[in-house]
């Protein structure tokens, strides 16, 4: 089993940078892909980004490109979003999650955190 602790989210004005932190914990040796998904309201669940051990970054939506970076410190079992120049429509719940080597599906989930931007 693999715990996963996010932190970092908030309220911030359009334009503005948030860094979202992801501690894992438990069984560590799962943490071959950590990622980032996000939920607007009343919109599906999709894909941001992830970071695989080797640092190979996959992106999921084009519209962060640019804008949104993501680092893992692997000694710390941590993954990083930073967030900038951030826009309303980025307003969701992030998740992270992790999956196992040769595994499709992600196998363990965060409880989310909320961030909201003011246009």
């Amino acid at each position: 089993q693999v715990q996963l602790v996010e932190s970092g989210g908030g309220l911030v004005q359009a334009g503005g940078s948030l860094r979202l932190s992801c501690a894992a914990s438990g069984r560590t040796s799962s943490l071959h892909v950590m990622g980032w998904f996000r939920q607007a309201p009343g919109k599906d669940r999709k894909f941001v980004v992830a970071m695989n051990k080797n640092g190979e970054i996959t992106y999921g939506l084009d519209s962060v490109k640019g804008r949104f970076t993501i680092s893992r410190d692997n000694a710390e079992n941590t993954v990083y979003l930073q967030m900038n120049s951030l826009k309303f429509e980025d307003t969701a719940v992030y998740y992270c999650a992790v999956r196992d080597q040769g595994r499709i599906s992600y196998d363990y989930w965060g409880q989310g955190t909320q961030v909201t931007v003011s246009s």
